[in-house]
């Protein structure tokens, strides 16, 4: 918040207008900071409808001084009739252009485009809960679906023998394929693609990975939850387990009636509690193969 007041402070000393949704006039259109809770590094940035930002080193320049705790500051470029918060586009203006975090003793490099839940605390129990669910012997290939910057299935590859990340954010996957290096570990590959495609190609036989035979399969998709097709891939390839993180109890509960008409049967289903205060909710569910 005061990073957020000092931003529409300098605004002002800058003649900087913020963008105006009806009269499609001004420059700063959002502001979005993340902050990592291990190593409290904070990334701001700054969503401009124009990639200009008039006195640009001057503006860094008072805005580090007045929170030297920022620690990267990145212009990103959004110029489109959009509901979408982030363009494609974006200049590191200050630092390295990203943030590291640290979950369940893993660190995670986390870029602006790239997707991360904004409660590590309890991203920590929601991850644990969903590896628990997973019942991992260490002999398991896993396919991590949606997989982000790599979170769930870097967590995870201690105990599984071989891990398999899709994620179609090409951002993100860079970040995952960092975050593999930086924890050390030779068991984890991440594809960027369509998790439907990437499943359905798996489904028939064919495909960009090796010995296709998968365990267990987690997916996290977004609200609106996952596609038929995917499901019925999944459902295809017979993982002896199911475990889907879902942030809608709508989408869910839609694909829990698919994935139970089709071969599996949920065994738990856990709410973690993410945003508290709010209407929101976080649900693992374990599903095994009848």
């Amino acid at each position: 918040d005061r990073i957020v007041q000092t931003i529409y402070k300098l605004l002002a000393d800058f003649r900087i207008r913020v963008y105006d949704e009806d009269l499609d006039m001004g420059l700063l259109r959002y502001v979005q900071i993340r902050a990592a809770r291990a190593t409290k590094e904070i990334m701001v940035t700054l969503v401009l409808t124009d990639p200009v930002l008039p006195s640009r080193n001057t503006f860094v320049k008072k805005l580090v001084k007045l929170h030297p705790e920022i620690t990267t500051i990145v212009v990103n470029v959004n110029d489109r009739n959009t509901t979408m918060v982030l363009g494609n586009r974006e200049t590191v203006v200050y630092g390295k252009g990203y943030i590291e975090d640290v979950l369940c003793g893993k660190r995670f490099r986390i870029s602006s485009r790239s997707f991360y839940q904004v409660n590590p605390l309890m991203t920590e129990k929601l991850y644990n809960i969903a590896i628990d669910c997973a019942a991992l012997s260490g002999r398991e290939t896993i396919l991590d679906a949606y997989c982000g910057i790599g979170t769930i299935g870097i967590i995870a590859a201690p105990h599984a023998r071989r891990v398999i990340g899709v994620e179609l954010n090409a951002d993100a996957v860079r970040d995952a394929q960092h975050n593999i290096h930086m924890n050390g570990l030779t068991n984890v590959e991440i594809l960027q693609g369509d998790a439907t495609r990437f499943m359905e190609d798996l489904a028939a036989g064919h495909g960009d990975i090796s010995s296709p035979d998968i365990d267990v399969i987690f997916m996290d998709p977004p609200r609106s939850g996952s596609t038929e097709e995917f499901m019925r891939a999944a459902c295809a390839v017979r993982p002896k387990k199911i475990v889907y993180i879902s942030c809608s109890p709508w989408s869910l509960q839609r694909d829990l009636e698919y994935l139970t008409q089709n071969g599996y049967e949920v065994r738990k289903a856990v709410p973690v509690d993410m945003f508290p205060f709010t209407g929101g909710i976080e649900t693992v569910c374990q599903m095994v193969r009848t």
